[in-house]
C-alpha cells in the first residue's frame, strides 16, 4: 500500500478515497467522542460552582447512605439537595445571547463628578430572550442591575452612575451577564462589553504666567515683562539717571528733543525639567501626597498652556507631554513607589540635562538638607525651584544658594506662592 501511494504521488494520478460510508463512521465517531464527550463535561465544569458540587456530592453520598442504614433524615437530605439541584438547572435555562456596548459622556473626568454609564443591551437573535443579572466592573467595584426580557432584534438601554471619588486611571468594564438560581448552585457567566478607561485628573488650580527661566535667549517666548536689554524690541520711555547710553534711541531723541531709552520685552527660555516625588516614605499620609500631585500637575497645565517645552519626570519615566490633556492623563495614573531614587536630580539630569528650569515637588518628610544635598549637581546657570508639599502648614519661600524652596500647605497657596517667585 506504501509503494502504491507513492506511485500515486509521483505520477500525479488521483488517490483512490475511501468510502463514504466510512468516512461517515470515521467522522461519526470523532464527533461522538469529542461532542458527546467533552461537552458535557464543558458545560459542568463551566457552569456549575463549587457549591453545586458541593450539594450534588452530598446528595449523593445521603442517598446511598440512605440504602444501607435507613436513615429518614438521610432520605430528606438527598430529597432536598435533589430539588434544589433540579430547580437550579431549570432556572439557569434560557437564551442569554445578548450583546452589549459600553459609553460614558467623557473619558477625562475630575476628582468630585459624577459620571453616567450607558450600557446599551441588545438581542441580536431570533429568538427571545430571558431575563438575567448584569454585573459592571467599576475598578474594584462592582454594580449589578436587572436585565429585563427582550424581544428579537430589542434593545434596552440602563444608566449606572458612579462618582469620581479619587484620582485614578479607572477601569469601566467588563460587562458580565449572570443567568443561575438565587442558592448559586449554577451559574451561567459570560462576558459581553470589553473594559474602557477612564481617567480621573487631580484637582489643579489656574496659575499666572511662569517667568522662571534664562533670559535673552534666542529660543524663549515673550514673558511679558519689560526690561532694557533683550532682542524683543517692546517700546521707549524717556532717559533716567544710570541708564546705558547704548539703549539711546537717536532718532526718536532728535524728533522729541529728550533722549528716549529703548525698551524690550524680556525673552526666557522654555525648557523646563519637571519632576515629582513618589516615595510614599517622605509623605505624612494619603491626602499629602495627593496635595503633591495636584501641584505636580498645576505647574504642568500652565507650562503646556504657554507653550513651554516640558519634560515630565516621575521615577526613572520620563515623557513629553505637548498638550494639556495629555500631561493630565499621565498625572491620573501616578502611584507611589518606594523603589524611587530618592535623589531626584540623578532622573533629571539624565533626561533632561540642559534644562533652564528645574522644578521639583516632594513631600514634607524630605528635610532640607536632604533637598539641598539633591540640587547640588543642578547646572548653576539653571533656576531649581522645590516645591514642598505640608498638607495644612503655612506657606513660606527660602530661598537658599542654589534653589529657591516653597512651602504649600494647601492647592490655593500655589498662585500666591508662584506669583511671589515671579
Amino acid at each position: 500500500m506504501a509503494r502504491q501511494t507513492a506511485l500515486h504521488q509521483r505520477t500525479g494520478a488521483p488517490r483512490r478515497r475511501p468510502p463514504a460510508g466510512r468516512s461517515r463512521r470515521r467522522g461519526g465517531g470523532r464527533l461522538l467522542r469529542d461532542g458527546s464527550a467533552r461537552g458535557p463535561l464543558r458545560f459542568l465544569m463551566s457552569y456549575v460552582s463549587p457549591l453545586g458540587w458541593t450539594v450534588l456530592g452530598l446528595t449523593i453520598v445521603c442517598a446511598a447512605a440512605f440504602a444501607f442504614v435507613r436513615w429518614h433524615e438521610l432520605l430528606v437530605m438527598a430529597v432536598t439537595g435533589a430539588v434544589m439541584l433540579a430547580a437550579a438547572v431549570t432556572m439557569s435555562l434560557g437564551n442569554t445571547g445578548f450583546s452589549a456596548a459600553l459609553s460614558v459622556p467623557s473619558r477625562h473626568l475630575t476628582v468630585g463628578d459624577v459620571v453616567p454609564v450607558d450600557v446599551a443591551i441588545t438581542n441580536p437573535g431570533r429568538t427571545p430572550t430571558v431575563h438575567a443579572r448584569g454585573d459592571l466592573s467599576l475598578g474594584s467595584m462592582h454594580e449589578g442591575f436587572s436585565i429585563p426580557a427582550l424581544a428579537p432584534k430589542q434593545e434596552k438601554h440602563t444608566s449606572v452612575e458612579f462618582a469620581t471619588i479619587s484620582r485614578a486611571v479607572l477601569p469601566v468594564g467588563p460587562l458580565r451577564i449572570r443567568k443561575g438560581d438565587p442558592f448559586g448552585l449554577i451559574r451561567h457567566e459570560k462576558t459581553l462589553a470589553s473594559r474602557i478607561n477612564v481617567f480621573i485628573h487631580p484637582k489643579i488650580t489656574r496659575l499666572k504666567t511662569l517667568n522662571a527661566g534664562v533670559q535673552r535667549d534666542l529660543e524663549g517666548q515673550p514673558s511679558g515683562d519689560i526690561v532694557d536689554d533683550d532682542l524683543d524690541f517692546y517700546g521707549l520711555r524717556e532717559y533716567q539717571p544710570g541708564d546705558d547710553m547704548r539703549n539711546v534711541h537717536w532718532l526718536s531723541t532728535a524728533k522729541s528733543g529728550g533722549l528716549m531709552i529703548r525698551q524690550y520685552e524680556a525673552t526666557r527660555k522654555t525648557t523646563t525639567a519637571l519632576g515629582i516625588g513618589v516615595n510614599p516614605n517622605d509623605y505624612i499620609n494619603a491626602e499629602e501626597f495627593e496635595l503633591a500631585v495636584s501641584i505636580h500637575a498645576s505647574i504642568g497645565v500652565q507650562c503646556t498652556l504657554q507653550g513651554r517645552r516640558m519634560r515630565v519626570l516621575v521615577g526613572d519615566d520620563a515623557t513629553d507631554p505637548a498638550r494639556s490633556m495629555e500631561f493630565l492623563d499621565e498625572c491620573s495614573g501616578i502611584l507611589p513607589d518606594e523603589e524611587e531614587n530618592p535623589n531626584l536630580a540623578v532622573p533629571a539630569l539624565t533626561h533632561c540635562p540642559d534644562a533652564s528650569l528645574y522644578c521639583f515637588t516632594v513631600g514634607s518628610m524630605k528635610s532640607p538638607e536632604v533637598i539641598k544635598r539633591m540640587v547640588l549637581p543642578l547646572p548653576k546657570s539653571a533656576t531649581c525651584l522645590v516645591l514642598v508639599a505640608d498638607l495644612g502648614a503655612q506657606r513660606a519661600i527660602q530661598r537658599f544658594e542654589d534653589f529657591t524652596m516653597a512651602t504649600i500647605g494647601e492647592l490655593d497657596d500655589l498662585p500666591l506662592v508662584m506669583g511671589a517667585l515671579a
